[in-house]
């Protein structure tokens, strides 16, 4: 009987788990979609007229996509999206206007949804399952008929070409930056990854990208002229300019809009903000209703961008002293998270981090202590397919860059010890994975419901 999220989870990924331990291979040869298309075929999910825009990208899609639905939902769309990983609760994964989708609905659909999942489950062999992920699409797809969604801001979970989410019809391909990821998964080679990742291009569809790599862009393009899409590629030179840094977020200018408050303090959300904005401009040609030239759609896109939420990227939680937390557990992303909070950074500064052991630890660790005076290194045991690094080890690394390193077994211990070493007016700085961003946000309380 599925009546709570626990069981609810258990069941979705129940034809996974049977494979666990099984040697992973690449995508192409490991990965199915034709299940999840089954699935959504046989639960009529695919016949709502809906316009779907699909984001991809190695860092940022999340952002991206959050954007994006809020600049959809101010321009007076009723907006869905679907997102992964989730901070607390499964249900942020789906969202109609920001807010998650409630747990009553999300089980009764799983139980409406439980025949048509079990016809096909029937059919897998013993080396085949029905990916969790199409499983959460299909309940979103249904939430969304239910709630009159015409508009859908789909975030590929990894890939693009055998990932589920891109069984959806979208109109719109959008792709964040591609960098190598995931290559035991997605192959050897920056071109062979964004060849993955262009899978989210159909037929005729519109293509909107940040500035790539050559390689990446290869790909993209190429996969663009098999499909016969429009393709608009951002230069540098387009993308929106910084201004200043404000308390509570950035001031930046991109034409024709002027200056634009953006509510997020990460300077990398200035890219994904273009390339969102850009996004929208050519989705609302497809869609119809106000022009992106005419006054009311841009003051739409302004109004839009000032309430978008996003949280535990770059986010302060508290003060006396300052503590921001930043899901980067890349040398990039932890690079741009020190850049993006130097400025507030009041003395001492002490780190917390918290990086599986299948990233890069000792490079994070280098870069958060050239800002550091002192580095804690923690762990979480929330989800056990997460490994992270030994304590000796972690430890080891740490100390090649830092004096001062301590090892906390979990999050509560090492803000306490974090706290007496920064007192009122240092900083606290946490560079963790997103399952510590979740205990973040439990910690301090943070209504991840609604965004």
């Amino acid at each position: 009987m599925i009546d709570s999220m626990d069981a609810a989870i258990h069941y979705i990924f129940k034809t996974r788990r049977r494979l666990d331990g099984a040697p992973r291979g690449l995508d192409e040869y490991t990965r199915d979609v034709s299940w999840t298309r089954k699935l959504l075929e046989r639960a009529d999910l695919l016949a709502e007229e809906r316009a779907y825009a699909v984001v991809t990208g190695s860092r940022g899609k999340g952002s991206v996509t959050t954007i994006m639905a809020k600049l959809l939902e101010s321009v007076g769309h009723q907006v869905g999206t679907l997102t992964s990983p989730h901070l607390v609760h499964w249900n942020e994964r789906i969202r109609v206007d920001g807010r998650m989708i409630p747990t009553t609905d999300f089980l009764r659909i799983l139980r409406d949804l439980q025949p048509m999942i079990h016809g096909v489950t029937e059919e897998l062999s013993d080396s085949q399952y029905l990916s969790p992920q199409g499983i959460f699409l299909a309940i979103a797809l249904r939430y969304f008929d239910e709630t009159d969604v015409n508009v859908a801001v789909l975030e590929v979970g990894r890939g693009g070409r055998f990932d589920d989410v891109a069984v959806a019809p979208n109109r719109l391909a959008v792709f964040a930056p591609i960098m190598r990821e995931h290559s035991a998964l997605l192959g050897e080679g920056l071109e062979r990854i964004a060849w993955h990742k262009a899978g989210i291009i159909k037929q005729g569809c519109d293509v909107v990208t940040l500035p790539q790599d050559p390689a990446a862009m290869r790909a993209i393009k190429a996969e663009a002229d098999v499909m016969r899409a429009n393709l608009t590629r951002l230069a540098p030179a387009d993308l929106a300019k910084r201004l200043s840094d404000q308390p509570a977020g950035q001031l930046m200018h991109l034409p024709p809009y002027g200056s634009l408050f953006l509510p997020l303090l990460g300077r990398y959300q200035i890219e994904n903000a273009t390339l969102a904005i850009r996004a929208v401009e050519v989705f609302q040609r497809q869609l119809g209703g106000d022009s992106p030239e005419s006054a009311d759609f841009m003051e739409a896109i302004r109004s839009g961008l000032k309430r978008v939420k996003w949280l535990g990227r770059a986010q302060k939680l508290d003060d006396e002293p300052a503590i921001y937390v930043d899901g980067a557990i890349t040398i990039a992303s932890a690079k741009s998270f020190v850049e993006s909070v130097r400025a507030r950074l009041s003395e001492p500064v002490i780190s917390i981090v918290g990086i599986p052991r299948d990233r890069d630890f000792p490079g994070v660790y280098r870069v958060m202590a050239q800002v550091s005076q002192a580095l804690i290194i923690t762990e979480t045991d929330i989800n056990p397919n997460t490994r992270f690094p030994a304590q000796a080890g972690a430890v080891a690394a740490a100390r090649e860059c830092c004096a001062d390193v301590s090892y906390r077994k979990a999050l509560p211990g090492a803000l306490s010890l974090a706290r007496a070493k920064a007192g009122e007016s240092g900083t606290i700085l946490l560079a963790v994975s997103l399952m510590l961003v979740g205990e973040c946000m439990l910690i301090w309380d943070v209504d991840t419901s609604a965004i």
